[in-house]
C-alpha cells in the first residue's frame, strides 16, 4: 500500500509571487518560442553565463557583475516559462533546470569566495560560505519534502530573491551588509521550510487516527 500523502494548501502569497513571475516572464517567452531556441539550451546558456559571471565576480569588477548576475537571473527564469509557450516541458526539463539553477547559484557564491579570499576577508568569507550553505539547503528541503508528497514552498526570501539582492549589493557597493541578509535569511528560511514539513507531518499524523 503506497504511503499517504499529505498535503496543505499553497501560501497565498507564494501562489501570488508565481502569478506574477509567470506574468512577467510570460512576453520574454513569447519572443523566444518564435527563435525555435530549446528550453534546454537557455537552461545550459544560463549556467554558463553565471560561470563568467563567477570569473568576474572573482576579479572584484563587482559593478559589472551586478548586472551582469540579473542577466544570468533572468536566463533562470525564463527556461521553464519558454518550456510552457512551447509545449515543451518535461520532466527531465524541470531537474535539469532545477540542478544547474544549484550550480548557477553555487558558481556565483564560489565567484565571490575567490574574491574575498584574495583580499583575506575573514568576514566575508564565512558570510559566503553561510550564504551558500543556506541556499542549497533551502533547495534540498524543499526538494526532499516533495519527494515524500509533502509540500514545501514557505518563504519569500528564495532564489529570486537572492539573485536580485546580490545584484544590488554588488552594484552598490553594499555586499557586507546584502552577504549579511543572505547568510542569515536564506538559513531560516531553510529551518522554517524543516518546521513547516514537520507540521504536515504532525497534522497527518492527527488526521490520520
Amino acid at each position: 500500500m503506497a504511503p499517504e500523502r499529505y498535503v496543505s494548501e499553497e501560501p497565498r502569497l507564494v501562489k501570488a509571487r508565481r502569478t506574477l513571475a509567470q506574468h512577467i516572464n510570460r512576453y520574454p517567452a513569447k519572443l523566444l518560442a518564435k527563435t525555435g531556441l530549446s528550453p534546454d539550451v537557455l537552461t545550459i546558456l544560463g549556467l554558463l553565463i553565471a560561470i563568467a559571471v563567477a570569473w568576474i565576480l572573482s576579479t572584484g569588477r563587482f559593478f559589472l557583475g551586478g548586472f551582469l548576475v540579473l542577466l544570468s537571473g533572468a536566463f533562470d527564469m525564463i527556461d521553464g516559462a519558454l518550456a510552457r509557450a512551447t509545449g515543451r516541458s518535461t520532466k527531465f526539463g524541470a531537474l535539469l533546470d532545477s540542478t544547474l539553477d544549484r550550480f548557477s547559484e553555487a558558481a556565483l557564491f564560489l565567484g565571490l569566495l575567490a574574491y574575498y579570499a584574495n583580499q583575506g576577508s575573514e568576514t566575508e568569507i564565512i558570510l559566503v560560505g553561510a550564504g551558500l550553505v543556506g541556499s542549497m539547503t533551502t533547495s534540498y528541503v524543499r526538494a526532499r519534502a516533495e519527494g515524500l508528497g509533502l509540500t514545501c514552498e514557505v518563504g519569500l526570501f528564495t532564489r529570486p530573491e537572492r539573485i536580485i539582492l546580490l545584484a544590488i549589493g554588488l552594484i552598490f557597493n553594499q555586499m557586507l551588509v546584502v552577504l549579511w541578509i543572505i547568510a542569515v535569511l536564506s538559513n531560516l528560511i531553510a529551518w522554517q521550510r524543516l518546521f513547516y514539513v514537520w507540521q504536515q507531518l504532525r497534522n497527518g499524523r492527527k488526521s490520520g487516527g
